[in-house]
């Protein structure tokens, strides 16, 4: 993925990162006897599904919101602006919190206790190797207008 000098220097899409752990977490399903939460199949698809959908909704917003004010979704390429209306109100990062309820869902829905115990993983590496870069470059090309948009907005909820 080639990354641009103006930007977070983020070196993957965080979106793989989730995708690579729900994968590997429902492959390990496979292996390990009796891995199930225990849970009727119809409450855990219902449950997957609301936490599925409420994720979904989050990240089209806030996508949909960065598109609309005209700066990039990827955190690969330069940010023209620091977004703090819509879902940016409430969290810095509504669309890895969009991920996390989606990998949630799915991780819930498809009975994964494997996979959602790789979530806290997933959470450790999108902060430390993503978000991490973002604010720092945030910071460097906005300084205190993103200093107190960041003093004022929670990082995740």
């Amino acid at each position: 993925m080639a990354v641009e000098p103006d930007s977070a220097g983020v070196r993957f899409p965080p979106p793989l990162v989730y995708l690579g752990a729900l994968l590997l977490g429902l492959a390990a399903e496979r292996f390990v006897p009796l891995s199930s939460f225990g849970i009727d199949g119809r409450l855990l698809v219902a449950m997957g599904s609301l936490l599925f959908v409420a994720g979904a909704a989050i990240m089209l917003v806030a996508a949909g919101l960065f598109r609309r004010l005209g700066t990039n979704v990827r955190p690969t390429q330069p940010t023209s602006l620091i977004a703090t209306t819509g879902p940016y109100r409430w969290t810095r990062n509504p669309m890895y919190l969009g991920m996390v309820l989606i990998y949630a869902g799915l991780a819930i829905g498809l009975d994964g206790p494997i996979a959602l115990a790789l979530l806290p993983l997933v959470l450790i590496v999108i902060q430390t190797q993503v978000i991490a870069r973002e604010e720092r470059y945030l910071e460097a090309k906005f300084g205190d207008d993103y200093r107190r948009y960041k003093a004022e907005v929670r990082r995740w909820l």
